[in-house]
């Protein structure tokens, strides 16, 4: 038996971008998500959270990078200065789907994932 799911748009309302240090003083939404890591005008993270205030601020930015998989492989590296990363996001009720979208398109115009994103 075939089925056929219809996947209604989706259109991203994004933040404007971050810098890490003025994330702390902004209350970001609880809701799911999507969210960019951009360093050096260069996407280098594309990422989905259940909730972003959690992701985003809790875990990439205050937390010392145990808790979450790109931020330890950016300290491991320690190429980039962390007051120099800017984060965005947007709500969606879809994050798994979004996310696998940007991946995808990303991958179409760059040829590879960002740096510091693993496969969906």
């Amino acid at each position: 038996m075939k089925e056929i799911i219809k996947i209604p748009e989706i259109k991203l309302d994004w933040s404007k971008y971050h810098t890490l240090d003025k994330i702390k003083e902004i209350d970001i939404p609880k809701s799911a998500g999507v969210y960019r890591v951009k360093y050096n005008d260069e996407i280098i993270h594309i990422g989905k959270a259940s909730s972003l205030r959690r992701r985003v601020k809790y875990e990439f930015v205050n937390g010392d990078g145990e808790n979450h998989s790109a931020k330890k492989r950016i300290l491991k590296e320690g190429k980039i200065n962390l007051k120099e990363i800017e984060i965005q996001w947007a709500l969606t009720d879809w994050p798994n789907s979004v996310e696998e979208y940007l991946h995808k398109k990303f991958k179409e115009e760059k040829g590879k994932l960002p740096k510091y994103t693993k496969a969906t």
